[in-house]
């Protein structure tokens, strides 16, 4: 019995009791309608926090607010409370990332937004990143904001320059926090929010699709290549692992005759794309150079590639091969702890069956499971088996401080964890 059951079976002696004593339960609805009002209020000031000492007051009181773990938890599956009164057109932002970075970017919100409408987010990410950093007043996406703009979507375009490359660690932790800074303030779909990029933009997007995929339900390189991460003097130098792809669907275009990344170039890429079943769709633009002049005849094929391809946020089946524990290292409910030599990477394959999860692991010394309600039953036993051994056996217990934790690092209501396991995995 799930939750949601459980919940459900609370509310029939209410029901019952309106039919038969509709004037003595006035009260308990009055009752009810005033709970649900604080705890919207509660799980608005979590979401909306913004420093820690902010949540762990809100942590501390939802805590003491909820009756049980599964109230908590369906308290956060319907989310804050929105605010009509929200900047909308151009907004300008700036954070600051963990060493004092500034990292500006803009938020194109359609004027019609209404708080009780759910928005796909689209984050483009421009070209051009070795230029100095960007002054005030600039504007990130040549020839302005106004091409970029749309009724139904919120789209962001973060700046990059050449002390910021969209590859490195400065906007591999902005991009995240962009994301959760405008979940705080907009209604966003949790489920479509894809990353767009243009030539060293469509390299940036290939590089959150290898490392940092959770968030995320498609990726949109344009006049990119992906080999240019492997390069140590573009500020990369890593190992692609085309494991990391399987979940998470790319819309490639390439021009033919450009002079940087010509379709010739690319197709080595396609090749290994297509021998390892990942999915993609790859457009070679005939006689196509270094731009976008093909957009206006792909525009209809991109639109209906991101509404077919929604987000995933608990896929049954997970790899992920990481060659470091401290970052890089997790896609939706697992995530790598611990490598068992420095020399070879992490190689993990999870499958998720009824409440078993077999692990497949290579080099491999300890993983965390993140346990969600909507994939698994917590009234029944549950099992891992890692390397044909079993390494769990019993039950799964909802957990609030467990699911405020996860809640608070991905602000999403459709990606919610009740518990963790973390797991030893002795290596073979």
């Amino acid at each position: 019995m799930s939750p949601h059951s459980t919940f459900n079976l609370r509310v029939v002696p209410g029901v019952f009791c309106l039919f038969v004593f509709m004037g003595a339960c006035g009260f308990v609805v009055n009752d009810t309608v005033a709970q649900d009002n604080y705890s919207q209020d509660l799980v608005t000031a979590f979401w909306r926090s913004t420093s820690e000492e902010q949540r762990n007051k809100v942590v501390e009181d939802l805590i003491k607010a909820s009756p049980d773990a599964p109230t908590l938890y369906r308290w956060l599956q319907a989310g804050p409370q929105f605010s009509v009164d929200v900047e909308t057109g151009v907004v300008e932002r700036t954070r600051f990332n963990k060493s004092g970075m500034e990292m500006p970017y803009v938020i194109l919100i359609p004027p019609s937004y209404t708080p009780t409408k759910s928005y796909p987010v689209e984050f483009i990410l421009h070209g051009g990143v070795g230029r100095k950093k960007w002054r005030e007043g600039d504007t990130f996406w040549r020839g302005g904001y106004d091409s970029l703009k749309h009724p139904d979507k919120i789209i962001v375009v973060p700046a990059a320059w050449n002390a910021a490359y969209w590859w490195q660690s400065e906007q591999a932790e902005s991009l995240p926090e962009i994301l959760k800074a405008i979940k705080r303030e907009y209604n966003v779909d949790d489920n479509r929010v894809s990353l767009t990029g243009v030539s060293d933009g469509g390299t940036g997007a290939y590089f959150f699709a290898f490392k940092q995929p959770t968030p995320w339900a498609s990726f949109l390189p344009y006049i990119g290549n992906a080999a240019v991460l492997r390069n140590p003097q573009s500020g990369g130098g890593y190992r692609l692992y085309f494991e990391n792809l399987l979940n998470k669907p790319l819309f490639i275009v390439n021009g033919e005759n450009d002079p940087l990344y010509p379709v010739s170039s690319v197709a080595p890429f396609i090749k290994v794309l297509v021998d390892a079943g990942v999915k993609h769709t790859f457009v070679p633009i005939a006689d196509g150079g270094h731009n976008l002049n093909w957009m206006p005849g792909q525009a209809a094929d991109i639109e209906s590639f991101k509404k077919q391809n929604p987000r995933v946020p608990l896929p049954d089946s997970i790899q992920w091969v990481a060659d470091r524990a401290d970052i890089y290292n997790r896609n939706h409910w697992l995530r790598i702890d611990s490598r068992a030599g420095s020399s070879s990477p992490a190689v993990v394959a999870a499958t998720r069956k009824s409440n078993r999860v077999v692990l497949d692991t290579v080099g491999v010394s300890a993983v965390t499971l993140l346990i969600s309600p909507e994939q698994f039953d917590f009234e029944k036993p549950f099992e891992v088996v890692a390397d044909g051994k079993r390494v769990f056996a019993g039950e799964l217990i909802f957990d609030k401080s467990v699911m405020l934790d996860w809640a608070a690092v991905d602000l999403d209501k459709s990606m919610l964890f009740a518990a963790e396991l973390n797991l030893k995995i002795k290596p073979r």
